[in-house]
């Protein structure tokens, strides 16, 4: 086990075992608190801005950007790892850490292939289309820079999108409070959100007003 760790610690899987940490945590909350990406982080081919944006443009979009982010480093994380355990320190070493990038997209490519049949592309449903909807606060608080709301979509199926909101209202903004999309930031990715408290809509909450 030291000699395991010992390895971790060396150039270049050193690069990839704290990213790799960081993933493993995340998908830890994401499934014990719901905390974390979604579909709505989707990531489009020609859908501009963020680590979205540039994972379709490596041909790693049709899924939520966690997928393959998660993948990228964890083959790299492997792939590194024998470099290290294999190869003599020096140039063979620092060859290897563009090899375990290359090994980590072609990993993760090979699984987001058939992946995005499960996620298949809507366009609009998780920018524009959801302006004029509400939504139900997901977060203890709500501000310019943080915040997550849930949403249903048409198809029924839920969605956490990331949420913003400015002045006095955002202090309304608690969980499980309802708000009212008002906007929406491509270059973030998120939505602006005001307090809304007109009634009950029913079964059909999520609709767009009109």
């Amino acid at each position: 086990m030291r000699e395991f760790f010992t390895t971790a610690a060396q150039f270049p899987a050193v690069v990839f075992t704290l990213p790799l940490a960081v993933v493993l945590l995340y998908w830890i909350f994401s499934i014990l608190f719901g905390v974390g990406a979604s579909v709505a982080d989707t990531a489009e081919p020609g859908e501009p801005g963020g680590v979205a944006g540039a994972l379709a443009l490596a041909g790693l979009g049709g899924v939520p950007a966690a997928i393959p982010v998660s993948l990228v480093i964890a083959v790299g994380w492997f792939v590194a790892m024998t470099g290290t355990e294999l190869l003599d320190a020096g140039w063979q070493r620092a060859a290897a850490l563009p090899a375990a990038l290359l090994g980590g997209w072609c990993g993760a490519r090979l699984v987001v292939l058939p992946l995005r049949r499960a996620f298949p592309a809507e366009q609009g449903v998780y920018h524009q289309d959801f302006v004029g909807r509400v939504c139900v606060i997901r977060t203890g608080r709500v501000a310019h820079d943080f915040g997550q709301a849930e949403i249903t979509a048409d198809d029924g199926g839920t969605s956490i999108i990331q949420v913003r909101a400015e002045g006095p209202e955002a202090a309304e903004l608690t969980a499980g409070r309802r708000a009212l999309i008002f906007g929406y930031e491509s270059d973030g990715a998120y939505f602006w959100v005001a307090p809304y408290d007109s009634g009950d809509l029913g079964p059909g909450e999520n609709r767009a007003l009109t």
